[in-house]
């Protein structure tokens, strides 16, 4: 060791076998590196169909509860407008009724007070209606005979009018 030849040759050796120790270590980070990059991008896929596939099934049940809402609905009108309709036919029925009866009603009074029976009101005939050559005759034959019923009945009033 006096000229120092055995110390840097004892200090190359251990410099290159630290060097080729380091070179093994970093092949042996980097063949792990792209072994986990390997792993993470094969995750990363998996995950990705996973999600598709959820996706797709939540889409789909969102659908069929839809569907299934809809005909619920649907349903739940069918049976509100069959009860308005039921309802409806019921009021006009009664009102039909006490109408009837209100016009009785009104007649038995204008009887009462007048002693006279009032003058009935002919119903309109429905195939009168369809036909308007009918009707045009109908209403002329009213109007010639509404004159001739006013007239007889002023001539009535006129007679007591002169008795009393």
């Amino acid at each position: 060791m006096s000229n120092g030849n055995g110390v840097v040759a004892t200090l190359t050796g251990a410099a290159e076998s630290v060097k080729e120790t380091a070179s093994s270590i970093g092949s042996a980070i980097a063949a792990s590196a792209s072994g986990a990059v390997d792993k993470a991008r094969k995750v990363a896929k998996k995950a990705q169909k996973t999600v598709k596939a959820d996706y797709a099934k939540a889409r789909k049940a969102v659908a069929k509860r839809t569907k299934k809402a809809s005909k619920a609905v649907k349903k739940t009108t069918d049976k509100a407008t069959k009860a308005v309709k039921k309802t409806t036919n019921k009021a006009k029925k009664s009102l039909t009724a006490t109408s009837t009866s209100a016009k009785a009603e009104a007649a038995a009074l204008t009887r009462k007070i007048t002693g006279k029976k009032p003058a009935k009101k002919k119903p309109v005939k429905k195939a009168a209606a369809k036909k308007p050559v009918a009707k045009k005759a109908a209403k002329k034959a009213t109007r010639k005979a509404a004159p001739k019923k006013a007239v007889k009945k002023t001539a009535k009033k006129a007679a007591p009018k002169k008795a009393v």
